[in-house]
């Protein structure tokens, strides 16, 4: 899943790259590539998006004042559903379950992650640690402001730490596991 600020922004394709990895997903009987989710509160995608044109199904999660804009604008390029009159994630983790999603890979941004943390919807973080250095009060957070479970004092469990060449991965628990 990717936010519609990160794929105007970005303009990613969001792909499988690893053709061992889309082997291994047809050997397990699920498609080549995942299904490919999109939220949008406001339907401001364009259909020029390289997202919508590579890769496997398309799903758009909207609200229902902008489900007939990005119809009209996306055609048959994606499934367009609405979550309420408001961006309800209760809602679109249903709609995904229904799908059959069961694992499901948040890219971002910060908005969208900011939403699922700050409802407690997030299972596990993996947070990659790169050695640059960006200050730039614009540049793309994490998270923003918001009353997040347990307030300033709540911490994560640290469940695994890698490098991927110059990057560290840090999986986090956000929350207890029974």
């Amino acid at each position: 899943m990717i936010g519609a600020n990160t794929m105007r922004r970005d303009n990613p394709r969001l792909l499988v790259n690893s053709d061992a990895r889309r082997a291994q997903r047809v050997a397990d009987g699920r498609p080549e590539y995942p299904l490919k989710v999109t939220v949008t509160a406001s339907g401001d995608l364009s259909a020029d998006l390289k997202f919508w044109h590579h890769g496997g199904e398309k799903l758009v999660l909207t609200v229902d004042s902008a489900v007939e804009k990005v119809r009209a604008t996306l055609g048959d390029l994606a499934d367009v559903i609405s979550v309420g009159p408001d961006l309800d994630w209760d809602l679109a983790l249903d709609e995904l379950g229904r799908r059959g999603v069961e694992r499901l890979m948040v890219e971002g941004g910060g908005t969208i992650h900011t939403q699922l943390m700050a409802q407690n919807l997030a299972d596990e973080v993996h947070l990659a640690i790169a050695p640059l250095l960006v200050g730039q009060p614009e540049a793309a957070r994490f998270l923003g402001a918001a009353d997040y479970p347990g307030g300033s004092t709540a911490r994560m469990t640290v469940l695994d730490v890698r490098a991927v060449g110059d990057v560290v991965v840090v999986r986090y628990a956000p929350k207890e596991r029974a």
